[in-house]
């Protein structure tokens, strides 16, 4: 017979015998590389597989916190509505852990997001709200204060992109699981720079076991940009958790180079990942031919099957 317990919702704790599905938030493996490798071998790169995730994405790990957190201080009582702005993954998070506890959520997507995480968040039961697709997710960070600020008292407004439990979660899961795996060895964090709070919280929880870790964000290289999930931090709102003095450098990759990426991954590593994920590994590449040695950890932040219909898989003529 299975064992059964009451969920706890410790983002660290692994039953042993059976499983409420939010323990099974965090404690992603990391992937090391056969092909795709830094032409100095005392460089090492492992990438961090955040699609082992029950929702799919690195971003359970925030939207989870976010929730407890909010509970805890009596912001998300029963019967209030959890909105928020998403690109996406997020999003899916929400919708996933409201459907695993009962509470009501609606999203602010940009209608030129993946149809995929449109029909899985809609799929967990979440109302979603399209704004304008040419806005991008300043666009629908916008619509969303502007619903919230029509109805305050029937929302809890999450907004991941001001709030610490977002780089808490990092701080608290990511980076402790990445310097247990690497045994203390990691030299170096890349993560793309989206809501930043995985590089923010990893990355603060890095240098402070030791200070020689180097943080390293992604970002496109342009305003105009396809990369799903991430902002071009110029030319957007930027979160008020994203702190550029934690950073130790800045690279930028355009979003030729990010879906390039991704389907070299695909087809020389048998590694499915989405475009943002393309993203992080080039950089890291990048970097890796800068280094005299060193052990880098990317960021994964999802898997590919999100963006089937995108031209990222449906373009036929790919040149690897």
């Amino acid at each position: 017979m299975v064992a059964t317990r009451v969920p706890s919702h410790d983002m660290n704790e692994v039953p042993v015998l059976g499983s409420y599905i939010l323990d099974r938030i965090g404690n992603t493996p990391l992937i090391v590389f056969r092909r795709l490798l830094p032409h100095n071998s005392r460089v090492r790169i492992f990438a961090k597989a955040e699609w082992f995730n029950p929702g799919g994405s690195v971003k359970d790990r925030a939207a989870l916190q976010i929730i407890l957190d909010a509970e805890r201080r009596g912001d998300l009582t029963p019967g209030k509505v959890l909105i928020d702005s998403s690109s996406g993954n997020t999003g899916i998070a929400y919708a996933m852990i409201g459907a695993a506890r009962g509470i009501p959520i609606e999203l602010v997507m940009p209608a030129s997001v993946s149809e995929e995480r449109k029909l899985i968040a809609a799929a967990f039961g979440a109302k979603v709200i399209y704004s304008d697709p040419y806005e991008g997710s300043d666009g629908a960070i916008r619509l969303v204060r502007e619903i919230v600020a029509a109805q305050p008292e029937r929302y809890y407004y999450a907004d991941q992109y001001s709030n610490p439990s977002n780089w808490l979660a990092h701080y608290r899961t990511t980076g402790p699981e990445i310097w247990r795996q690497t045994m203390g060895q990691v030299t170096h964090i890349v993560a793309g720079l989206g809501t930043s709070g995985t590089i923010m919280g990893a990355g603060r929880y890095l240098q402070g076991r030791n200070a020689k870790v180097r943080v390293i964000g992604v970002q496109p290289d342009d305003a105009l940009h396809g990369i799903e999930g991430l902002k071009h931090m110029e030319s957007a709102i930027v979160p008020a958790i994203y702190d550029e003095r934690r950073l130790n450098a800045k690279l930028l990759v355009s979003t030729e180079e990010a879906f390039d990426m991704a389907r070299r991954i695909a087809r020389e590593e048998g590694i499915f990942t989405g475009q943002s994920a393309g993203a992080a590994f080039a950089a890291a590449l990048r970097l890796a031919d800068s280094l005299d040695e060193g052990t880098i950890v990317v960021i994964f932040p999802d898997s590919g099957d999100k963006y089937l219909t995108t031209s990222l898989w449906q373009k036929q003529d790919w040149s690897i």
